[in-house]
């Protein structure tokens, strides 16, 4: 099979985008927003069989794990309680989504994570995912602030209520920050870089998976800067006096292949164990074009991992393997359907 492991819903039906700036409109006015609009089956399909759709079976992935839209999670705007109903909406959205194409996507969960208030008031949100929607992981933004990075750093105590029902749950999060209010980062281009990276260096800085050893995060993006500056972060935890990458971290962490060149490609499986790579593309995300050098979809990360020069058994691990590892509740799901 090929699994992506990471796919947003970016072209949600317009009332739903249309709602959450009514959402906002009211908070800023002090009043109460007004009724989640009533949207169809036919207009989720809409939006999904010209995009999406055709362009995973263009491709030939099988299955795409498929979150909330991450640039429009946004939990530096309104409060705790706008947040939460927004989340509220946006997961009920990939549930539907998920059951008009129980073949094609599988969900992941966002959080109502709120600037200031305490990541505990996520784990009823994630319990609902993963109890009552069948969801099978979820996004985990290391900056709720919108850019400020307010937050204490990913290793510190203040979120191991969220990583406690993680590990109960036996589901991994994808680390992922949202849009930014902070005008000196580009989101895609450079918040969502340096989230990553910066992440992996919370973990190389601390001992999170000491107290977790069973916890699963993924980084996105290919890793950030990591892969192209390992050498830096071996001898950074050499410094520190941390143990090796590859038993201090390692164990834990895996990159995706959401990196779209062939050369960036190249690297990430030249630099990272092979265990530590799912395959994913985020596709219709931060880079939606036509690269004009090779006349392909930039976002089309099948066909770089395709041209590598690596066994068919190590391809497949990529696809398949390595995914249902680290999210054994699809893993489960998948071979109760025989698969």
């Amino acid at each position: 099979m090929i699994i992506d492991c990471h796919g947003h819903y970016t072209t949600a039906p317009e009332p739903h985008t249309l709602w959450r700036d009514a959402q906002l409109a009211a908070f800023a006015a002090g009043e109460e927003p007004p009724s989640y609009p009533a949207i169809s089956d036919d207009e989720i399909r809409e939006t999904l069989e010209a995009a999406q759709l055709r362009l995973i079976r263009e491709r030939g992935i099988d299955l795409t794990m498929f979150s909330p839209r991450a640039s429009t999670m946004a939990p530096h705007l309104g409060d705790a309680s706008v947040s939460l109903a927004w989340t509220r909406v946006c997961n009920d959205l990939i549930k539907r989504v998920v059951d008009l194409y129980p073949d094609v996507f599988v969900g992941v969960g966002q959080l109502p994570q709120s600037p200031g208030e305490p990541i505990s008031g996520s784990v009823a949100e994630l319990e609902r995912c993963v109890n009552e929607l069948g969801f099978i992981g979820c996004l985990l933004n290391p900056d709720p602030s919108g850019g400020n990075w307010t937050s204490d750093p990913l290793t510190d105590k203040s979120w191991y209520p969220i990583y406690e029902k993680m590990v109960e749950l036996d589901v991994p999060a994808m680390i992922h920050v949202s849009g930014t209010c902070n005008p000196n980062f580009h989101a895609t281009g450079a918040a969502y870089m340096n989230a990553d990276t910066t992440a992996f260096m919370q973990f190389l800085e601390g001992d999170l998976f000491r107290d977790f050893p069973d916890l699963r995060i993924i980084i996105p993006h290919g890793g950030g800067a990591v892969p192209y500056h390992w050498g830096r972060y071996r001898g950074l935890a050499d410094m520190l006096k941390q143990p090796a990458l590859s038993t201090h971290v390692m164990r834990n962490v895996f990159f995706d292949t959401c990196v779209y060149h062939q050369p960036g490609i190249d690297l990430l499986f030249k630099v990272i164990d092979l265990d530590n790579i799912l395959f994913g593309s985020e596709m219709i995300g931060a880079v939606r074009g036509i690269d004009p050098e090779t006349g392909f979809y930039f976002d089309d990360t099948r066909r770089y991992v395709d041209a590598l020069d690596i066994p068919g058994a190590d391809k497949e691990q990529v696809y398949e393997k390595n995914a249902r590892r680290v999210f054994p509740r699809l893993d489960a799901a998948l071979a109760a359907r025989g698969l």
